[in-house]
């Protein structure tokens, strides 16, 4: 699979797309509850942290304080690939906005404010037209 690697073209191929859900960062001592299917995992060592949909965390009884709206970068970027992550969280922090980036094989994924998501999805298209 050839992974874009050049920084003009991952902006310019960015092609964001806001999934209409609603995400929430949790965590959890033992294993994922029954129920919940998260879309993130991460190992910490104070336990293991979720990102799943606000839903399935409500109805696992499962502690948030965080409503994220989800923006996938659709351009195939490198892992490896030098300035996407900031390019993107520059413009989202010009705006007052916070981001938490997540790579994926395949894509970035982008978790914003909700109340703010389809404003960020507004900037990084502004920053697609624009490279």
């Amino acid at each position: 699979m050839n992974a874009e690697r050049d920084l003009t073209r991952l902006i310019a191929g960015m092609r964001p797309e806001l999934d209409p859900g609603r995400y929430v960062f949790t965590t959890v001592d033992g294993p994922v509850p029954a129920g919940v299917a998260p879309v993130v995992t991460v190992a910490e060592a104070e336990g293991l942290t979720l990102v799943v949909r606000e839903e399935e965390a409500d109805a696992a009884s499962l502690p948030y304080d965080y409503v994220a709206g989800r923006i996938t970068l659709r351009v195939h970027s490198a892992l490896d690939a030098v300035g996407l992550t900031a390019a993107v969280a520059g413009a989202l922090a010009d705006a007052g906005l916070s981001c938490n980036v997540v790579a994926g094989f395949h894509h970035d994924h982008l978790f914003v404010e909700h109340a703010r998501a389809e404003e960020a999805l507004g900037i990084l298209e502004r920053l697609t037209t624009r490279s």
